[in-house]
């Protein structure tokens, strides 16, 4: 019996540690948002360092993923930076910043670490399959052919951000196209701008947008 008592009045006492470790776990979660949407986070910085490395030489290139997102009005927190480089400009990152900017990590060939902030960066290259890698209806495409200069930073346009979230075929991507839709104001006549293969995938998208609108006013 007594040594029951012990153990439950040391769980007992542990409590306001366990407490005050979630809360500011908690709290320091808050603040890294914050400082996302104020872009003064280590993401945003990483980002504006690789455009800026990559411009200096002029090597073509756009930014895709989470990021694009945020330059499309869907604003949601990422953890990386996603690239899209052609297969010469991917040879002249690594030539010019490969180690002395970026570092490795194994088995992964395509995915670099920024020394200054410990932020992962994808890179994408023209002529690549989405997701998989195995051959489908459309590659990564040129840079220079689907971007365009929001807010400095060359990004990859709308229809194209959104042509290779459905062509990833994963249930978060599709939950950012609902999203985009949202966002952007998207309807049925943006289909028209997407490759044949995923249009009614985004059909789809556009349906369960309209049924959550539809649920949010009944509620």
């Amino acid at each position: 019996m007594g040594r029951r008592q012990a153990t439950s009045t040391t769980a007992a006492k542990d409590e306001p540690a366990l407490w005050r470790t979630r809360s500011v776990g908690f709290w320091q979660g808050l603040k890294e948002i914050d400082m996302f949407f104020q872009r003064r986070d280590p993401v945003h910085q990483t980002m504006r360092r690789v455009v800026k490395r990559l411009a200096k030489p002029g090597i073509p290139y756009a930014v895709l993923g989470g990021m694009a997102m945020n330059f499309h009005k869907y604003r949601r927190v990422t953890e990386d930076v996603d690239v899209l480089l052609t297969r010469e400009g991917f040879v002249e990152f690594q030539r010019l910043f490969v180690p002395k900017a970026y570092g490795t990590l194994p088995k992964r060939t395509r995915r670099f670490v920024d020394k200054s902030s410990s932020v992962n960066i994808d890179i994408l290259a023209t002529g690549l399959f989405p997701e998989t890698g195995k051959p489908g209806p459309f590659a990564f495409p040129d840079p220079m052919q689907v971007s365009e200069i929001i807010e400095k930073v060359r990004v990859v346009d709308l229809p194209t951000l959104v042509q290779l979230k459905l062509a990833a075929r994963r249930w978060r991507d599709f939950g950012d196209v609902v999203e985009l839709i949202r966002f952007n104001e998207l309807d049925e006549s943006f289909a028209e701008r997407l490759h044949p293969s995923v249009r009614g995938d985004y059909i789809e998208c556009l349906e369960e947008k309209r049924r959550e609108d539809e649920y949010e006013e009944q509620g």
